[in-house]
């Protein structure tokens, strides 16, 4: 084997291991961002469904006819 196909063949194998690597690491990230996909629309349920329920706590604790911005804090 000459010194020049020598080298080509190392850099070939280098990039033949780059690839691999790069490979490898764009399936890992691609579980990652797949993971925390299903958990923001997770959490924006469960943001939801608390602020319902904080609506209906605030809507159930009001006077009638009254708004609750305007309800003076039970300590007056």
């Amino acid at each position: 084997m000459t010194v020049m196909g020598h080298s080509i063949e190392s850099r070939l194998e280098e990039l033949e291991s780059r690839l691999a690597f790069q490979d490898d690491l764009i399936e890992s990230l691609n579980k990652i961002i797949a993971r925390q996909d299903r958990d923001l629309i997770r959490l924006e349920q469960r943001v939801k469904s608390l602020g319902d329920k904080v609506n209906d706590l605030g809507d159930s604790g009001a006077m009638p006819g009254s708004s609750p911005e305007n309800e003076v804090p039970p300590h007056y």
